[in-house]
Order: structure tokens, then sequence, then C-alpha cells
């Protein structure tokens, strides 16, 4: 009942005014209680009004999805399906605003449902546009601390997270551009992105979950216009990965995957293996728990061939190709998560408003489930993905939309629609960066 509060507010104006106007007069009291009567008539009548529209408001939602509140700091708002439910997790999204970045904060109950309850500044600056990359916001692996890019100001935020609670900690420089992140136990690499010198800088991450930076750990890609789409750590931790979205012909092969080996000291290798990417422009990857990985390939954006492929990440870093681009149908594929039990992998199909979903078999194989597995709009540009740390619950960051859509995974991959939040989010203007717990 969000107009609720307005008409109690102008009530009680009304309310003060007749008092002061009225209580020096020689009106006959019979007749000053008269029109105190009919204000507080008048007063109910709205009240009911605003309950009945805020009622039918929420019966034309679709999905299930929860009316987010106006009031971005109230986090008291909630439906009340949801008041039957009990909080279970968090899931943060990010504005990537140029005048003051943000974090918005969704409460996560049980039954995957969400509630947006407040928006949280990063102190610094976003660039108004995608970041277009994996991974530019990230938890903690015990969900203790959560980590942002601000590329606009070039550093990095950390905040210490108490359920929905997010206390700001550090801002630390982070190079130029920074747009993605990778976590292994107490390390932190940073993929900068500026056209001016594009590579990967490391960080020690304290007890505290503060950043502290490795001294002179910045080491450039294998490829000067590499443009990077994604940084990801190998389970192991031994292992840096880097796509490269752009073909470089100069090169060999020209579309890359770069790999950097990382030693006991935390630094990672002086120069990069240049590995060969099977599809064309690789954007982003994930990792199964036993080395294997996916990558998506846009292919430049061509309409309806996007595709992933499985690899197996070898010691030294190369990759071994085990499904070479099963196509999924769709359109500028970008992002990807794959199930914490190695299962399944769920692909953002930018282009065309749709989630793939794809099944390994016990080689590490890919099979295309459903290229259309969920349609969120032909507007709604979805880019990042996360799931629930229970691995039952995934979700979804709707750039064109200014929103997060929730699913339930179900037996056999399967996605049902949980509804999609809006507020808070910048609409087609550069949200990006998804993190869940």
């Amino acid at each position: 009942m969000l107009v609720s509060h307005e008409a109690i507010k102008l009530s009680r104006q009304h309310l003060m005014i007749l008092s002061n106007k009225e209580r020096g007069s020689n009106m006959n009291p019979a007749r000053w209680l008269a029109r105190i009567v009919a204000l507080v008539v008048a007063l109910v009548a709205t009240l009911g009004m605003a309950a009945l529209a805020s009622s039918a408001t929420f019966a034309k939602g679709t999905g299930g999805a929860t009316a987010a509140p106006k009031n971005k700091q109230d986090d008291e708002q909630n439906s009340s399906s949801n008041r039957r439910e009990r909080p279970a997790g968090a899931v943060f999204a990010m504005t990537n605003a140029t005048a003051d970045n943000e974090i918005v904060v969704y409460n996560r109950f049980s039954n995957g449902t969400l509630d947006r309850i407040r928006n949280v500044s990063t102190r610094g600056l976003g660039i108004g546009v995608d970041t277009d990359t994996q991974g530019p916001l990230r938890l903690s692996q015990n969900n203790r601390f959560l980590y942002a890019v601000n590329p606009g100001s070039d550093d990095i935020t950390v905040f210490e997270v108490d359920g929905t609670r997010l206390k700001f900690i550090q801002k630390i420089y982070a190079g130029d551009q920074p747009l993605s992140l990778t976590l292994s136990g107490n390390l932190l690499y940073v993929l900068n992105g500026s056209v001016a010198g594009n590579g990967i800088r490391g960080f020690r991450v304290a007890r505290n979950g503060t950043l502290i930076p490795l001294p002179d750990s910045f080491r450039a890609l294998s490829s000067p216009i590499a443009v990077p789409g994604n940084i990801q750590f190998s389970p192991d931790g031994r292992v840096i990965l880097v796509t490269h979205k752009t073909t470089n012909v100069l090169l060999t092969p020209q579309n890359a995957i770069d790999a950097f080996t990382v030693g006991d000291d935390g630094y990672a290798s002086a120069l990069p293996i240049r590995n060969a990417s099977f599809g064309l422009r690789p954007f982003s990857l994930a990792f199964r728990n036993d080395g294997r990985l996916v990558v998506v390939e846009s292919f430049n954006a061509a309409p309806n061939v996007s595709a992933a492929s499985s690899y197996q990440l070898n010691s030294d870093g190369t990759i071994t190709v085990i499904s070479g681009s099963v196509a999924n149908g769709q359109t500028d594929v970008c992002w990807v998560v794959i199930t914490s039990d190695g299962r399944y992998a769920y692909t953002a199909n930018f282009g065309s408003g749709t989630i793939s979903s794809y099944r390994f078999d016990d080689s590490g194989a890919l099979n295309l489930i459903n290229g259309n597995a969920a349609f969120l709009g032909d507007m709604s540009q979805p880019v990042d993905l996360s799931l629930s740390q229970n691995g039952r619950f995934l979700y979804q960051l709707l750039r064109g939309a200014g929103a997060v859509a929730a699913f339930r995974i179900e037996d056999g991959g399967g996605l049902t629609s949980l509804g999609i939040i809006t507020g808070g989010l910048p609409v087609a203007d550069g949200a990006s960066g998804l993190a869940a717990y």
C-alpha cells in the first residue's frame, strides 16, 4: 500500500491546518467536531481505495513476482506470499551508474522469490554502459564479503556482508578500467579492459576481506587489442583464464583464450599461453569442479548461431576440446553459469532475450536441452547470471528492463519462472554484475 503513506501524510497535514486555523476561532464546538469527523471518514475512504489499488496492482503481476518498494531504503514491504517464507539468502546487482555506482540488494526467500529492499553506494563510479564482461561483482567463497568494480573511477569496493546488510570497508585502486574479478583462496585478480593497456593484476585478500596489492603483478594479455570478456581462476587456483572477444588476424590462433599459470607466491606467469578458441568470439567461461569448463561463443552476434564449447583444462594451462561449438539457435550469447553439481549449464543470449540450457554427460561433453529455456522479452537484454548457494535457483540480470528475473531449476534442467523484480536499476543504461547466495 504505497499510496496510503502519502494519503496519511496529506490527511495529517489537513488535520494540523484545521486544528491550527480553527482552534483560535469562535466556531461552534459541534461544528468543529463535525469537520474533524468528516476528515477522519475521508481518510478511511482514501486508505480503503489505496488498499484496493495496491491489491489490484499485485494481482496483475506475473509468475509470482513481487512489487519492489518505491523507497529504496524500505525493507519492510514484502508481499504477503513472501511473509510466509523465511529469508534464505541475498542477491546483489550493480547499477554501474556514472554519477554513483550502487549495489541493489534483494532478499532471497526459501522459495527462490526476491524482494528489493535497498540501494547501497559503492562510493565509486560506473561507466554508464555495459562493462560487457562477466564477473564485475563477486562474493567471497564464504559469502562474507562482496567485491565490486568501479570502472569509471578505476577502483574496487569491498563490502562486509551480513545477510542483506552491506558494510563498506574499503575502496582501492585497481588499474585502468577494472571490469571483471575472480577469487581463489586468499587471492583476487582483476581484469583491466582499457584500450590503453589491457591485462590482469593481483591482490592478497586479508582475513577481514580487505585487499592488499601484489606489487608489480600486472601482466599484459597476449594481444593489445584483446577486448577481454572474463577472468576466471581454475578450481585449484593454479591457472587464470581470460577470454578475448576480438579476432586478431595477425596472431595465431586468431580467436584466443589466454592462460596464466599461478605460482605459490600468488603471482601469475609473466607471459600467457595463447590457447585457441574452438568458436568465434569467445565471450565468457565457467568451470566445473573437475577442471572442465564451458566457453560461450557469440560469433560476432550473427543471428541464431550462438554456441558453447566444453574443454578440459590441463595442468600446464593448455585446454583440450571436448565438445566444439554446440549451437543453441540463439543470438549473441555472452554469459554462462554451471550448477554446483556440474550437471547443467545456462547461457544468457543478449540478442534473443533468452536463456539456453545444456546438460553435461559423463565425459564432459555438452548436449543442448533447450535453446529457448526461458524467453524474457525482445528488449530485455539478459546479461549476468548467478545461482543461489544451494543450486536450486537461477537469477538473471536484465539490462534492458532494469530488472532481475528469478527461476527455479527443475529436475532435468528445466526452468520455472518465479517472477521479475523491477526498480532500483537503470533501464537499458548499463546495469552490470550479479551475485547471489
